[in-house]
């Protein structure tokens, strides 16, 4: 059993190393940045936080959010000032993650997942039809039916292998089985070899050569928290969609430090910054990787193409590696989301749409701030709506409030609607226990209530106040029974 968890482990991670070397090619000169340093990044990466991270089977590398990020630095400064930037975002990534900061993926509500998963899914999708392009012009005639037709080959081996035979990955097989038809017919179709030439050395130490000043400091912080703050978003959000196709629990705060370390040492040697890959991530959970061996293999087999295998590697046709990433995009695109649209709220499903069309127009980053907003704003409007009170007069002739609800900044409208000060009797009680106050805007609520029946010389007794909610009126130094 561990000697075929092994080779399931080895399998997985040498297709993933076929679908990491375009993308981290392809985002490195996105920055503007040498494609070795895309591969040098991946290498150090994938490899450092499967290794030692807080989620095996996940895929980390040179990732586009953050040459996306960081593109405007390389133009402006130069790659030494990014080297820098790599750094102290790495160091903000382990700063966060001692900080046991991880857990705040807890805070992201599962229509904002799902729409960051479709959303991403789309991006992956659409980055693929760059691929049919040549010198910025789309390919016509031959040389795009001959592409589609290959693209179509691929995805076709990926989705029916499995029916006979589920020993070898269908995307190894894909890519194998069709770069060995393009030699042997000698196809005239792009290969990886078209987009950058991956023929390297070891990397060697390269500390930034930079002044290290006040001045240089406040050109690359700025960089550096967007990149460690994208980074991590992307990482944990990843994180998360891996414990639920894995049904296991990863370590979010360890996967923080892991990342965090492994770009230091990235810009370091030269490499570029990054973060977990939610495309490379879903092939090698496809292919059978689940162990941490699966993302080192990955991450070695990097180097090793860089050092001695660039000639074999660069043979490979884009179409095979496009095929693979459209499997991908479908694979990753939530299409249970669009089965519940009539089965779920309407502001759920705002939520899912909006996340997913500002992560294609926009980046991750926004979507998921603008996701979570909206849904923090709806759940403050929907338990503002559900604060209410019952009442009724006593024997004595007093007035009984009973309050129902939370009583945040949202609610305290309604809740001073709730009672009528010219009109109640002399002496009147509120009953709390059913009441929680949240913040100071509840405060001033209560202290504008009692304001109101002062001035109309009644009495307002408040009773049965929680613990926690005590500690909060005795702070503001408000009065209650």
């Amino acid at each position: 059993m561990k000697a075929k968890r092994l080779r399931a482990d080895v399998l997985a991670g040498l297709t993933t190393s076929f679908a990491l070397l375009p993308e981290c090619i392809a985002f490195a000169l996105v920055a503007h940045l040498n494609p070795l340093m895309g591969l040098y990044g991946a290498f150090f990466i994938c490899t450092l936080t499967a290794l030692f991270g807080g989620r095996p089977g996940m895929v980390s590398g040179a990732a586009g959010s953050m040459a996306v990020v960081i593109v405007a630095l390389v133009v402006q400064h130069g790659v030494q000032y990014l080297l820098a930037t790599v750094l102290l975002g790495g160091l903000i990534m382990v700063a966060f993650g001692l900080l046991r900061l991880g857990k705040l993926v807890r805070m992201v509500p599962h229509p904002v997942m799902l729409g960051f998963v479709n959303g991403l899914a789309i991006v992956i999708a659409l980055a693929q039809l760059e691929h049919f392009k040549s010198a910025g012009v789309w390919l016509s005639g031959s040389p795009l039916y001959l592409m589609a037709g290959l693209v179509a080959l691929t995805m076709a081996i990926v989705y029916l292998l499995p029916r006979l035979t589920r020993a070898v990955p269908p995307a190894l097989v894909a890519i194998l089985g069709v770069g060995l038809l393009v030699y042997l017919l000698g196809l005239p179709t792009r290969t990886l070899g078209d987009m950058a030439h991956i023929a390297g050395g070891l990397p060697s130490l390269a500390w930034p050569n930079l002044p290290w000043t006040a001045e240089t400091l406040g050109i690359i912080a700025p960089y550096a928290f967007l990149m460690a703050m994208v980074g991590l978003l992307e990482t944990l959000l990843t994180l998360s969609l891996t414990d639920e196709i894995t049904e296991s629990r990863g370590y979010p705060d360890r996967e923080c430090v892991a990342l965090g370390a492994a770009n230091m040492v990235s810009g370091m040697f030269g490499g570029m910054g990054g973060c977990a890959m939610i495309g490379q991530t879903v092939i090698n959970l496809s292919s059978g990787g689940r162990g941490r061996l699966s993302g080192a293999v990955a991450g070695g087999l990097i180097l090793l193409f860089v050092l001695f295998l660039s000639p074999l590697i660069e043979r490979i046709p884009l179409a095979a590696l496009v095929g693979v990433m459209f499997v991908v995009a479908q694979q990753t695109f939530a299409w249970a989301s669009l089965r519940v649209v009539n089965k779920v709220p309407r502001n759920d499903v705002l939520v899912i749409l909006a996340v997913t069309v500002i992560t294609v127009f926009t980046d991750l980053a926004i979507a998921v701030f603008c996701g979570i907003v909206i849904a923090a704003l709806n759940f403050a409007w929907q338990q503002a709506r559900e604060l209410y009170a019952d009442s009724h007069l006593e024997a004595d002739g007093s007035k009984l409030y009973q309050l129902h609800g939370t009583l945040f900044f949202a609610s305290t409208t309604a809740f001073l609607n709730q009672f009528d000060s010219a009109n109640d009797p002399l002496r009147v009680t509120i009953d709390c226990r059913h009441l929680n106050f949240v913040d100071y805007s509840a405060i001033a609520a209560l202290n504008t209530l009692r304001e109101r029946y002062a001035k109309a010389g009644k009495h307002l007794r408040v009773l049965h106040v929680s613990e926690r909610c005590k500690k909060l009126l005795k702070r503001a130094r408000v009065q209650h029974d």
